[in-house]
């Protein structure tokens, strides 16, 4: 039995990868994207000046590098620009005030937010973790408290930044990732 012609295969169109897309955006859209990871131009810029990286691992480590290297301005540009974690909507008030009354005894006594990492936590956890660490926190001295936010920035900024570039459509940044047209 014959078999008529058969059809030219079927091309997909090309949908880049989020990391290609990131390598491939003009300067001033990469650091965009950048500054919904942490709120440092002097990270934003270190981290897009060297692009392209190959894979997502690189790119990490890049961000963690160029967050080590921040001045005493950088990170305190970047402490301003945090907020503390949204807390699960049925959360009971009283946790809120005293959430509230924590964090405003920390900002009274180290100037800037509170930042914690809470990529590993449980979000039903989130709340004892926060108080619990706030309060530790309280104890440090203002040095001390410098190199644990600093350590706190980093982690927010690789995981902020891992998320992005992992799962673009579930981005909780709200950035969007440029997506060059054309074949790569």
């Amino acid at each position: 039995m014959t078999r008529g012609p058969t059809l030219p295969a079927h091309r997909l169109p090309y949908l880049p990868k989020p990391l290609d897309a990131f390598n491939a955006a003009p300067a001033d859209e990469a650091r965009a994207l950048l500054l919904h990871c942490l709120d440092s131009l002097q990270w934003c810029r270190r981290v897009a000046d060297h692009r392209p990286y190959p894979d997502l691992e690189s790119l990490l480590a890049a961000a963690d590098e160029a967050t080590y290297d921040l001045s005493p301005d950088d990170l305190s540009q970047a402490l301003a620009g945090e907020a503390l974690p949204d807390l699960p909507e049925d959360t009971y008030s009283a946790a809120h005030m005293a959430l509230s009354a924590a964090h405003a005894a920390y900002e009274a006594r180290f100037g800037h937010a509170f930042v914690i990492y809470l990529g590993d936590t449980h979000p039903d956890e989130s709340l004892d973790r926060i108080l619990e660490a706030i309060r530790s926190r309280l104890t440090n001295d203002p040095e001390e408290e410098r190199v644990i936010a600093a350590e706190e920035l980093r982690r927010l900024a690789r995981g902020r930044l891992a998320a992005c570039l992992r799962n673009p459509a579930g981005n909780p940044s709200g950035a969007s990732l440029i997506t060059p047209v054309g074949p790569p």
